[in-house]
């Protein structure tokens, strides 16, 4: 029997130019994989332009965190589907962006015993 290939997981940050949060979140993204040991992925930056495109990515905010194409907080969503700065529900009340303390935790739930190349 074959092994399956080892793909390395994407992480994305979906985004538009109208919110300022995305900028904090990509900053705590990124430090998040270096403290959880995954310093060695990369962030995608995906730029969201067009209600309609908003509509057809099921875009729920920016910024919208994807690993491997799932949002990482689908749950804390209430919303509908738009160009609009998203709220996450953080310890400390409402941000515009999770926590460095909440991406580790999603990001090490969803990774762990995921192999990278």
């Amino acid at each position: 029997m074959e092994e399956a290939a080892i793909r390395e997981p994407r992480v994305t940050l979906r985004y538009f130019d109208g919110c300022p949060n995305w900028g904090t979140a990509y900053q705590r993204l990124n430090e998040a994989l270096a403290e959880t040991g995954f310093d060695e992925l990369t962030v995608a930056l995906e730029l969201v332009e067009t209600p309609e495109e908003a509509e057809r990515l099921r875009f729920a905010g920016s910024p919208t965190i994807l690993l491997d194409g799932d949002d990482a907080f689908a749950g804390d969503t209430t919303e509908g589907f738009g160009l609009s700065c998203r709220v996450y529900r953080t310890p400390d009340g409402p941000e515009g962006s999770p926590t460095k303390e909440q991406l580790g935790e999603v990001l090490a739930a969803h990774l762990d015993g995921q192999e990278t190349s």
